[in-house]
């Protein structure tokens, strides 16, 4: 039987351990309000050392934030759309859905710049949840409309015209588009495996039945 996630309580779990790790990284950096370019480059993503196998950068990297506006905003966001997703799914489909979108925004904000090396430098450090959260936005919005059989248009309008309004400087954007195209995709299949089939069969005694 569905059970959310709510009783788990993930997105504050989630937000306690991100604001723990920007507590550490400011103890390290000696400031509270702007991460050093050494910690960021020592736990963030960058690619050069993801290229020479140093993949774990891809989990750290979701933790670590640039400056205290950066997790403000992030952690914001996410106790906005993680509130929800609590109630829609339950903790295996939440987990699933942050932490898979987040890689993707990782792996395509790896494989761009490696591709197509005259339009984005390889080397620069990327950190920072928003391609989690993206995911999770996506997730929830596309959900929401599918699982009660209504056209998924506005939702898809909804969540890229908040990822067009954050674009702008020293903004991911590879993090946020490949965290959204994963977290649209997972929440269109539940809501798809979810959706109820309704079948309708008389009998010959004109009585109807319903499976459901």
């Amino acid at each position: 039987m569905f059970k959310n996630s709510k009783v788990y309580m993930p997105t504050f779990i989630l937000i306690a351990v991100n604001v723990a790790v920007y507590a550490w990284t400011s103890f390290l950096s000696g400031n509270v309000f702007e991460m050093s370019d050494s910690v960021l480059l020592q736990y963030g993503q960058f690619n050069p050392y993801v290229l020479n196998g140093e993949v774990w950068r891809l989990l750290t990297a979701m933790f670590v934030h640039a400056n205290i506006a950066h997790i403000v905003g992030n952690m914001l966001f996410l106790f906005i759309y993680g509130l929800r997703a609590e109630n829609l799914f339950d903790l295996k489909e939440y987990l699933l859905i942050y932490f898979l979108s987040g890689f993707a925004g990782g792996i395509l904000t790896f494989l761009f710049p490696l591709l197509f090396p005259s339009l984005i430098e390889f080397g620069i450090v990327s950190v920072g949840a928003s391609g989690a959260i993206f995911g999770m936005l996506g997730a929830v919005a596309v959900y929401a409309r599918r699982a009660i059989g209504q056209s998924i248009l506005s939702a898809l309008m909804y969540v890229f015209f908040l990822f067009f309004i954050n674009l702008g400087p020293n903004v991911n954007y590879f993090a946020h588009l490949g965290g959204l195209a994963v977290g649209l995709l997972i929440g269109y299949m539940l809501a798809t495996a979810r959706r109820p089939h309704q079948v309708v069969t008389y009998e010959h005694n004109y009585k109807s039945s319903y499976r459901q």
